[in-house]
């Protein structure tokens, strides 16, 4: 992994991206008291408490469930709908392609899916959507008021497009989370990541672990 400068750094050679209100500066020199400082590309104003949390919703069985139960190991959390024509299915397909080759390598990640389109994603859809990506993919949805407390907590953005009820778009935000157990959440990633490097990325917050 490519290391800027630290005196680069200091000097302003570094970009901020929004996720949710909260600056990220895309740096590669976090603080040497960070146990995951070797696996860092960016570093969160506040610190990584500042994503993440607990939430309440519905898996595919109907069941209701906690983050406590879903996120029991490593997990790469990736907001968005089923009936997304193109950005969703690519990057859950790219996530799931990342947890395969970790599979691979003997790492166990769960991938999930939370819907951040209720009304029409039930567990029914979320199975068929999900099963197909990855067999170990969690698709979790809820009541509205259960899906919105899940994105504040990740700092995510969606909403829904004006236009037909039923055949509706969603617009919404397209990082994937990693969520450690005893760690919470501890990294990001932009959609543009490839699943080899988005792989060995997640390997290296794991092997720190």
């Amino acid at each position: 992994m490519k290391k800027m400068n630290v005196y680069a750094i200091a000097a302003g050679l570094f970009t901020l991206t929004v996720v949710g209100g909260v600056a990220v500066y895309t740096v590669m020199a976090p603080t040497s008291d960070d146990p995951f400082a070797q696996c860092r590309t960016s570093v969160i104003a506040g610190g990584t408490s500042q994503i993440g949390g607990p939430f309440t919703l519905v898996d595919e069985t109907g069941a209701t469930v906690t983050d406590q139960q879903v996120l029991d190991k490593p997990s790469l959390i990736y907001f968005g709908y089923t009936y997304c024509p193109d950005v969703c299915p690519l990057d859950t397909a790219r996530n799931a392609e990342a947890v395969t080759i970790l599979d691979d390598r003997g790492y166990d990640v769960t991938p999930v899916f939370i819907s951040i389109d209720p009304e029409r994603d039930d567990p029914q859809a979320l199975a068929e959507f999900t099963d197909y990506l990855h067999p170990r993919m969690v698709g979790l949805t809820g009541s509205l008021e259960q899906v919105k407390a899940a994105s504040q907590a990740y700092r995510t953005y969606y909403r829904k497009q004006d236009g037909d009820p039923e055949y509706y778009l969603m617009d919404h935000s397209t990082f994937s989370y990693l969520t450690l157990p005893g760690h919470g959440f501890v990294e990001f990633f932009r959609r543009e990541i490839q699943p080899e490097m988005l792989a060995d990325q997640m390997a290296c917050f794991i092997d720190a672990m």
